[in-house]
């Protein structure tokens, strides 16, 4: 399986830490965040690794090479100052990932979700990892019932930022910034999404005091 690795945001909330790095490479025991998923998605089998990138974007290139030290190959797909956003990040890249359903992780979660685990194949479009709502984002994104995602009823989980697409998600969209939200909206209307819920280890780095608490664990 081929992956994809989403590190194009601009880190806003992470500032004054963000404002000379980009986010993906602050450290976490030593480490930047993004090596944590190379790695790990280099243990599960996956063979290349698709990373966006946007402002400092370059750093992260130095920081990673071309992936040969961590058993896989790294492809970047550079997006310039501005980030073109989940869905048009991913629609940009998809020449780089191939026609086989491929992996998306957010480079800023941290997690011990075992990528193995994730259908290579998915029923329909792609596959959601649902999560429990943190503090943050209480309200929740997506229901989940008889391995489907929904978009209404209740309990609402949250959307880890793991998940399996096929390239059919993305089909009659144009290259530029546009949000991923609305495509799957969309796919779950027509229940082409499937989806699990999973309760170990999750947290959305969007803090400093987030990052903290991961350093915590250390």
């Amino acid at each position: 399986m081929h992956a994809m690795i989403l590190a194009a945001g601009r880190g806003e909330r992470m500032r004054p830490l963000t404002d000379a790095i980009p986010k993906p490479l602050l450290e976490v025991g030593g480490k930047p965040l993004i090596q944590y998923h190379v790695e790990r998605l280099a243990q599960a089998g996956v063979s290349l690794i698709v990373i966006n990138h946007a402002r400092f974007g370059e750093q992260i290139e130095r920081a990673l090479g071309d992936g040969s030290r961590f058993g896989v190959t790294l492809r970047y797909s550079p997006e310039g100052e501005e980030p073109l956003e989940t869905g048009g990040g991913i629609f940009r890249a998809l020449p780089l990932l191939g026609d086989a359903p491929f992996l998306v992780v957010n480079a800023d979660i941290w997690t011990d979700y075992p990528f193995d685990r994730l259908p290579l194949r998915p029923e329909g479009l792609g596959h959601l990892i649902l999560v429990p709502n943190p503090p943050h984002h209480p309200g929740g994104d997506f229901s989940l019932a008889g391995g489907k995602a929904g978009l209404g009823g209740s309990p609402l989980y949250t959307y880890s930022g793991i998940a399996v697409f096929r390239a059919g998600l993305f089909a009659g969209c144009r290259d530029g910034a546009f949000p991923l939200l609305p495509l799957l909206n969309s796919a779950i209307t027509h229940q082409q999404i499937s989806a699990e819920f999973y309760p170990g280890t999750w947290l959305d780095i969007g803090t400093p005091e987030r990052l903290a608490t991961v350093q915590e664990s250390f």
